[in-house]
């Protein structure tokens, strides 16, 4: 004896497809990348402006870097949701922009928690975020050159 499921009515099926449909594209749109690269990234508010400046001002860039030591993702400054600074040292600070927008980052109550598969931190890597006190993940981001 083998159990059936009844029919689906048309409108059960309707429904079903529409379910379907809507949780792809949320899915992909959240895989897609921003509209926004580094480029174009939203401006700076003026207190993110005086971050900014207060850490790179006066300081010339460099050629972009793949890649920094461990040791310089001790004290990360966090500008905006696509922007971040390593202090390497008091005269020593790095840019990272990154690939697209990672929401929430700018708030800095969140953890950062970086994927890294080597010695070393880099354009490429994945970060997420997780909330403090639910220890719930956030968003998957993902790092840029450093400059």
């Amino acid at each position: 004896m083998t159990l059936r499921r009844p029919a689906r009515t048309a409108a059960q099926q309707g429904a079903a497809r529409l379910v379907s449909a809507l949780l792809l594209s949320s899915l992909v749109s959240g895989c897609a990348p921003s509209a926004k690269g580094p480029d174009q990234a939203a401006p700076f508010t003026p207190k993110q402006l005086e971050l900014v400046q207060r850490h790179l001002g006066g300081k010339q860039a460099g050629e972009p870097l793949k890649c920094l030591p461990n040791s310089y993702g001790q004290d990360v400054i966090r500008v905006s949701d696509s922007t971040l600074i390593y202090r390497a040292s008091g005269r020593l600070a790095y840019r990272n922009d990154l690939r697209s927008a990672c929401p929430g980052l700018a708030r800095d109550s969140d953890i950062m928690v970086i994927r890294q598969f080597g010695t070393q931190v880099c354009a490429g890597d994945f970060f997420h975020l997780v909330d403090r006190s639910s220890g719930i993940r956030g968003p998957t981001c993902v790092l840029g050159d450093f400059v």
